[in-house]
């Protein structure tokens, strides 16, 4: 298993106040680092803002796509996004763009035992359906994701025929590969649907979503790839249920190849973070299950 790609350069508590005293003074205030991902780093700012920075160069354009499209996205959501409220410029010792944006309350889903998530089920059924409208012609465009599934097929196999991996994933890929693809419009896509990027509220139920990062159009089975990376059987059931008529057999067979794809490339690169290793592995085991 590999390790979170590395940073770039190097992003302390001491660099973002400063650029947040001289940039937005308004939001000054000692900040935390809270997240440490893949691509950003997310420090809070008190208790109502967070700042988020590119820590390599292939997440400029991703926080930029952010920067562009999250104002419309969050009018058709029925749930909070970080719709950034300040855009910061590169200075000094920081090369890149970089935002603050709103701290959307509450705690990320992974906090949660698998076999509870069934109470936001229905709620993430409907927010990826209101998502999933047509995307204009100039949508951020994502070689890994809403993309047809033959796109992934070299990495796939090549990740699953390589890795230590359970039984049976190959026939799960191939079945997803034979099923017919999207012939639609593109639609608007989170396309990183895993539990950590959805926010829940005290009462158990979907308060937000997060990490726009992979924002992309396409394929809607992509995000629906959530329904194995987030839920148990029960819980998937439910997820089904909701979406009723947007889930036909095409798109819940790739959904799950797509679940797959995107679960074996986390499993694969979270040695050194056990939290999105565990999601790889939910999610790996899950596929296996019957759909």
């Amino acid at each position: 298993m590999a390790l979170t790609p590395a940073a770039e350069i190097g992003i302390s508590e001491s660099l973002v106040a400063a650029l947040v005293r001289t940039q937005h003074p308004a939001y000054a205030g000692r900040p935390r680092l809270v997240a440490n991902g893949w691509d950003n780093a997310v420090y809070r700012l008190g208790e109502e803002w967070s700042v988020r920075l590119p820590r390599r160069a292939v997440a400029v354009p991703l926080l930029v796509n952010e920067q562009r499209w999250l104002p419309e996205l969050a009018r058709l959501l029925p749930v909070p996004v970080p719709v950034p409220v300040a855009v910061g410029e590169p200075a000094g010792a920081y090369p890149w763009p970089w935002s603050i944006n709103p701290w959307l309350p509450g705690l990320p889903a992974t906090t949660v035992p698998v076999a509870s998530r069934g109470t936001f089920a229905a709620g993430l059924a409907r927010c990826l359906a209101a998502l999933h409208v047509p995307a204009p012609a100039d949508a951020p465009r994502n070689e890994f994701r809403g993309v047809p599934l033959t796109g992934r097929a070299v990495a796939v196999r090549e990740r699953l025929t390589t890795g230590d991996h359970p039984a049976g994933l190959l026939e799960v890929w191939e079945d997803a590969l034979a099923a017919p693809p999207w012939d639609g419009s593109p639609v608007w896509l989170h396309a990183d649907p895993h539990p950590a990027n959805l926010v829940l509220g005290g009462d158990g139920r979907l308060a937000g979503l997060i990490d726009f990062g992979d924002l992309t159009s396409g394929d809607p089975a992509t995000d629906l790839a959530a329904a194995w990376m987030v839920f148990d059987q029960p819980g998937r059931a439910v997820f089904r249920s909701t979406l009723g008529d947007l889930a036909p057999d095409a798109t819940w067979r790739r959904a799950r190849g797509w679940a797959l794809s995107i679960g074996s490339a986390i499993a694969a690169s979270s040695a050194d973070n056990p939290a999105m290793a565990a999601i790889g592995a939910h999610t790996l085991e899950q596929v296996l299950l019957p759909a």
